[in-house]
């Protein structure tokens, strides 16, 4: 019977073995082996003392799968707002990806991804944001991620293209006709929460995650508005929320039910998206499966741009970036605000008619002059 090569460990039920030695000359080794099969076990010791070599003698780089890489970026990065989306992406193209080393992955081993997620029927601005990710990780990989040896993770990071954005879907403003067979349709819970969402142009995170604490008292004009922290606004910035009649309507009919969280279901619980089944069905017994819940934010800045309100105002009401402190406006820029959301608050025919202009022409010929140009995210 072969004696086994010092330095190799059992552990846990599983029988786990793991690396634990110290190397003259290297420095010390302590790792899992991920398997409990000790022949594999010894066979990776041996891989990993040849690596070190490599690495230190001759500047080698140790081979490293993508999965690797993609582990580290997610735990180097867990408390940014975006990890999630990063998180999504990552666990689809692993799948893929994940057992390609790194220095294998580039455009030509990536077109099977792309192709895969065509096949899902995904567009390419969705695509598109996946590859951002890889590209960052190559980047990161290639330019500052360093090991106990001085090496980068990669040698150079390939050159990514990213797809053009040729197939994106268009904003579907609502018509206010359109509104009201959409919204008579939903349960009572999800009609507050798009209403409130449709008069004060927030996304859907932010109307979802709408804390009471946030809400900020404004005694001169007899009102109120909310300011939702950096953290959970896209941009990063603390984000104002102005009401005007209809969405502080919504905001009353909410108080009371919940000590904190300002939207709930009718059992108490807080909601934690809009997209639901009971949205999608509504939209289809309407007729217009095209409309996304992120519409309902087209539709407040559009009405806002019919009733003429200026763009530096339309970027402060849809929480756009513009390096504005938003919790120091005075009252009367807050009332100046308040006049502009009243001006889409629902009033009969008061509100003009959003009309779709398009030329018999435009469907036949190209726009003059403009190229096509890759989504980014």
């Amino acid at each position: 019977m072969s004696k086994r090569i010092p330095g190799l460990y059992k552990r846990g039920k599983q029988g786990i073995w793991h690396i634990d030695k110290c190397i003259k000359g290297y420095g010390r080794l302590h790792e899992s082996t991920d398997t409990s099969n000790l022949k594999e076990a010894e066979q990776y010791l041996i891989r990993r003392l040849e690596e070190m070599r490599k690495a230190s003698v001759y500047g080698i780089r140790p081979e490293r799968s993508f999965r690797q890489a993609a582990t580290k970026f997610l735990l180097d990065y867990q408390h940014k707002r975006s990890i999630d989306r990063y998180a999504q992406s990552l666990k689809i193209l692993d799948t893929v990806i994940g057992d390609l080393p790194l220095r294998q992955v580039h455009q030509g081993t990536l077109d099977k991804f792309i192709q895969y997620r065509r096949k899902q029927g995904m567009k390419a601005n969705t695509i598109n944001r996946d590859l951002a990710v890889v590209r960052r990780i190559l980047n990161l990989a290639a330019r500052l991620w360093r090991d106990e040896y001085g090496l980068t993770w990669l040698q150079t990071a390939p050159l990514l293209q990213l797809l053009d954005c040729d197939d994106a879907r268009k904003p579907y403003p609502l018509s206010w006709e359109e509104q009201a067979q959409l919204f008579g349709r939903l349960p009572e819970h999800l009609r507050d929460m798009v209403l409130f969402k449709v008069n004060t142009g927030t996304r859907e995170q932010e109307v979802t995650c709408l804390r009471w604490d946030w809400e900020v008292s404004i005694p001169e004009l007899k009102t109120s508005v909310f300011i939702i922290p950096g953290e959970g606004v896209k941009n990063g910035e603390d984000r104002l929320v102005v009401m005007n009649t209809q969405a502080r309507a919504v905001i009353n009919r909410q108080r009371g039910k919940h000590p904190e969280h300002v939207f709930t279901y009718s059992n108490g619980k807080p909601v934690d998206r809009i997209n639901t089944k009971a949205w999608r069905r509504a939209r289809e017994e309407v007729g217009i499966p095209q409309v996304r819940v992120h519409d309902l934010k087209h539709t407040f800045g559009r009405r806002l741009r019919a009733q003429g309100v200026s763009h530096e105002t339309r970027q402060v009401l849809l929480g756009h970036k513009n390096g504005q402190i938003t919790t120091h406006y005075s009252a009367a820029e807050i009332g100046e605000l308040l006049e502009a959301v009243e001006k889409v608050s629902w009033s009969g025919n008061s509100t003009p008619t959003l009309t779709l202009l398009r030329s018999e022409n435009s469907r036949k010929f190209p726009a003059v002059g403009r190229r096509k140009k890759a989504c980014t995210d």
